[in-house]
């Protein structure tokens, strides 16, 4: 059997109305999702070559949620592309739950992405002629096992804003979108870029209570990457990263609230 074919029999999540509300499993005694060794990334720009991962060792566990900090150029972009089947290492493994990413083809990353992971960028990349429902409804219609659009605008706080279109929406609503558009496959990973970096100080927090909600009540493994060091505190797990490196990992014995923090 293919690796793609095999990628595509990944066993799906169960009803996400079946999972507890407490917190998320501790990610010591839960399941490894992704495992990554000795990562490397090289892009080629005319005769210079720029090394964006030199040799990353990691791995994500379920129900965790991970920040990835850095400043601009630090590499954890180029890791969050990897990590989401967008990308492909220069050298190293990825494995997902055992299966090889890092050797797969385009046919095994497209069911991957598609069946496995969901995306949250800094811009939102809603359709402006579509309302919040018809745009969440363009991930359920080819998901497997999606939720209705209806349920995961509700998980973010947009069951009044349904028939909205994004014009008709203020920024953090727009993110919220995103967020229930991303996971209304039912995920098991969530990858965010810089969710809140188009977002003032009181929208980024909204923004990020639903994505800390979507993680605790889930147990979706959460990765979310940012500048800002002041998010390191809502997280499981810091991974500080700096010319391709991991320099620093920190943990945190207890998630602070998101809506205590402050930048």
């Amino acid at each position: 059997m293919s690796l793609a074919m095999q990628v595509g029999q990944m066993p799906r999540r169960p009803n996400p109305s079946k999972q507890p509300s407490a917190a998320p499993i501790s990610p010591t005694a839960s399941q490894t999702i992704f495992q990554a060794r000795g990562l490397r990334k090289v892009y080629q720009t005319g005769e210079l070559d720029v090394v964006a991962l030199q040799g990353v060792d990691l791995d994500f566990h379920m129900g965790e949620l991970v920040v990835l900090l850095g400043a601009s150029g630090s590499g954890k972009s180029t890791l969050l592309n990897i990590l989401g089947g967008l990308d492909v290492p220069t050298a190293g493994s990825l494995r997902y739950k055992g299966w090889d990413l890092s050797g797969g083809g385009e046919r095994t990353l497209t069911q991957f992405r598609r069946n496995c992971v969901g995306f949250v960028f800094q811009f939102y990349n809603l359709i402006p002629s579509l309302t919040a429902r018809e745009n969440v409804a363009l991930i359920t219609e080819i998901a497997p096992d999606p939720m209705k659009p209806e349920d995961a605008l509700d998980r973010v706080g947009l069951s009044h804003r349904l028939d909205h279109f994004p014009s008709q929406l203020s920024g953090g609503e727009q993110q919220r979108v995103a967020i229930a558009r991303a996971i209304a496959k039912k995920p098991e990973v969530l990858l965010c870029d810089e969710p809140t970096g188009a977002l003032d100080v009181t929208t980024g927090i909204t923004v990020l209570e639903a994505i800390e909600r979507i993680n605790r009540e889930l147990g979706t493994l959460t990765v979310v990457i940012t500048h800002n060091a002041a998010m390191a505190a809502m997280a499981d797990r810091v991974l500080h990263l700096s010319d391709g490196h991991i320099i620093k990992e920190s943990h945190n014995e207890q998630r602070v609230d998101v809506k205590t923090l402050q930048w």
